[in-house]
């Protein structure tokens, strides 16, 4: 089943899409089979998680239970939707600096997912701003571009919809369709400027192998303006924390694209298209827009329109990871507030913290800096030596100034909740 989509699809012209591989082609690119129903059925198994979710701000472990599902290659996560594939990262994973590959959120739009052998997968660039339109192995990406490892947070651009009032459509993540973790691959712009890439590129178009059950369904395939797409830290990437990608994070190789929302980040890659004009799919003109001028960002300006514009870097951040939610501290014991905070690629510079319900600010002391797109620990020593509630709310600082608003930033496709945090804790 197809998740839903939100309402800015509706009134949009008839597509006009860069040409579709064959199916055939698809097969030969990849050397791929399907990972069917029966396989996957059998291959998982069912758990349930009372830690999930929160209210506006709370931890994520006070809401009602979730299932959990250990899909090929992964520890249970909790289930969003079966197909295609949605699945979230328990709570108690998102502890780590850096979330294991096992446990990373899986994402789809397409239900038709291959599992594709690296030995014969093909990577083909190409379009009308390429000169020397050229196909890569595996192993040709690795001997002939220099490799890259770059820490960076991948984040859903609906992180935390589920927790949005009123209710609006599309998967209804919690916390989790987020993880930081180390890309490794060869640099987008070397593999461009080998295929001699023009100075009329405006857009880079990219298509991955997983595909639509139905023929009306649009394909998933995502651009991003020459300019991201020659940035220094977009990559080709085939290696996740120092493996190779999980099969649901993408393998063999997959777009990685720091600092902006996992929509861009397309996987099982398959084709790189380079045009001196806008692209006109689906999932860039009737999906993942935003109001225009809502929200802070890097532009889009050849996808923009006066009403709306697509998403794209992700907004300055954080998350409470303990002590847990609704819990109770010992009175003149130690206790300790911890988390992450993280933004589009600035980096995180501050990170305060209140202990009466936002009328006063304290710092918090700021761990390792892993690099400015991936995220950062914050430290905070609670007091408890009087007995009684404590509302704490935490907010980061980026070091481009932006900081964490106190309210949602209401949008019919429930993206970008950046609102402070709250926890509320008992000292007895």
């Amino acid at each position: 089943m197809r998740a839903a989509l939100p309402r800015y699809h509706r009134g949009l012209q008839p597509l006009q899409r860069v040409p579709e591989l064959r199916s055939v082609d698809r097969e030969e690119i990849c050397g791929s089979h399907m990972l069917t129903r029966r396989k996957w059925i059998v291959s998982t198994g069912s758990f349930t998680l009372s830690a999930l979710g929160r209210a506006h701000g709370a931890a994520p472990e006070e809401a009602p239970a979730e299932a959990l599902i250990a899909l090929p290659g992964k520890k249970p996560l909790i289930k969003r939707s079966f197909r295609p594939p949605n699945y979230e990262t328990p709570p108690a994973e998102l502890r780590r600096a850096f979330t294991a590959n096992d446990a990373f959120f899986v994402r789809y739009h397409l239900a038709s997912i291959p599992v594709i052998n690296p030995r014969t997968w093909r990577l083909r660039v190409g379009g009308p701003s390429i000169v020397r339109p050229s196909d890569f192995s595996l192993a040709e990406l690795k001997q002939r571009f220099e490799r890259v490892s770059i820490p960076a947070i991948n984040q859903c651009s609906g992180n935390r919809r589920g927790l949005f009032t009123p209710r609006v459509p599309g998967v209804q993540w919690g916390d989790g369709a987020m993880g930081n973790a180390i890309w490794s691959g060869v640099r987008l712009r070397d593999v461009l400027r080998r295929c001699e890439l023009q100075g009329n590129a405006l857009e880079v178009v990219f298509d991955g192998a997983d595909g639509p059950l139905l023929p009306q369904t649009p394909d998933f395939k995502k651009s991003l303006p020459v300019e991201r797409a020659l940035d220094e830290n977009t990559l080709i990437g085939f290696e996740m924390n120092g493996q190779p990608l999980p099969h649901f994070n993408g393998a063999p190789a997959r777009l990685v694209v720091p600092g902006w929302t996992g929509t861009y980040w397309v996987k099982h890659l398959i084709e790189i298209r380079a045009q001196p004009y806008a692209f006109d799919g689906f999932w860039m003109k009737g999906a993942y827009r935003i109001p225009t001028g809502a929200f802070p960002g890097a532009r889009f300006k050849s996808q923009e329109n006066a009403e709306t514009t697509p998403i794209t870097q992700i907004l300055v951040n954080s998350l409470i990871t303990g002590p847990m939610p609704n819990g109770h501290l010992r009175r003149g014991e130690p206790a300790t507030l911890t988390g992450w905070a993280w933004d589009g690629g600035t980096g995180i510079s501050a990170v305060d913290v209140s202990m009466d319900g936002g009328a006063s600010w304290q710092d918090a002391a700021l761990e390792k800096d892993f690099g400015r797109f991936a995220w950062r620990g914050f430290r905070f020593a609670l007091d408890t030596s009087q007995p009684g509630a404590l509302a704490l709310k935490v907010r980061a600082t980026s070091r481009g100034g932006e900081q964490q608003p106190p309210k949602l930033t209401a949008n019919p496709a429930g993206y970008h909740d950046n609102r402070i945090q709250s926890l509320m804790l008992e000292v007895a």
